[in-house]
């Protein structure tokens, strides 16, 4: 497997963010860390290894990226607006930086011009759902596992930015009219949550969104493992792989 490693200075965050490269070929994913994770948070956590097969055939290339989760959603004892700040800083390092950085690097490689593929788990998956929500001109496919779909989650505290990091709130407000629904019904929005240890209130969120979906006319996949799926990445592996079959 060819790994690379790349650091570049974000002008939105004013600091040098590092990620990591795995595979050559096949559809590009950007890769978001869970919590008190980095970049190599999935290689660390064996989920590379569990994917190397789609790596090696060509099918797929992760590119897993750097957080700022420790000054954000993270950050307990922090003031909420500042951290919502903070937060949409980085969120914009990832659309208008390093996303548009991968997909130009990808048309030179591969010779196609395609749209990048989102996934995480536990609040990588809340990142790789948001964000493929917010920017569908981006991003068509979502792998999200174990997500926090809401902003209350993290804070009880309200704004514009809580607003539009929290999918509940905005896809509930959707018009089922809005060009976006029409997006993300030609892209592949797959979610799966366990319902076992630490799972209960994932599944609660995960229920409600499968509503909307219903409601605004998406055709996004929501699916529950069995009891005894708990919130770690023994069963994240085992989702990965079983999903990357069909993705």
């Amino acid at each position: 497997m060819i790994i690379e490693y790349h650091k570049f200075h974000s002008t939105y965050l004013n600091r040098d963010m590092e990620y990591k490269v795995y595979g050559k070929s096949g559809k590009p994913c950007l890769v978001f860390p869970a919590e008190g994770g980095r970049f190599d948070d999935f290689e660390k956590n064996g989920m590379i290894e569990e994917a190397q097969k789609y790596i090696d055939e060509g099918k797929i290339r992760f590119i897993c990226c750097d957080s700022n989760y420790h000054e954000t959603w993270l950050d307990e004892d922090g003031d909420p607006a500042e951290r919502m700040q903070k937060h949409e800083c980085w969120y914009h390092y990832i659309v208008e930086e390093l996303a548009p950085k991968i997909l130009k690097t990808n048309e030179q490689e591969t010779g196609e011009k395609q749209k990048l593929m989102t996934c995480g788990c536990s609040i990588g998956g809340f990142q790789a759902l948001n964000i493929m929500l917010r920017r569908p001109d981006l991003f068509d496919l979502v792998l999200s596992m174990s997500a926090m779909l809401t902003s209350d989650y993290f804070m009880d505290y309200h704004d514009d930015l809580t607003y539009c990091n929290s999918p509940l709130t905005y896809l509930s407000q959707i018009d089922p009219n809005h060009e976006y629904i029409g997006q993300y019904n030609v892209s592949d929005i797959t979610l799966c949550c366990g319902q076992g240890s630490g799972e209960l209130d994932f599944v609660n969120m995960h229920k409600r969104i499968e509503q909307i979906f219903q409601e605004k006319g998406i055709n996004g996949w929501v699916t529950y493992w069995g009891y005894d799926v708990t919130h770690d990445f023994t069963w994240w592996r085992k989702q990965l792989s079983y999903f990357l079959q069909f993705l």
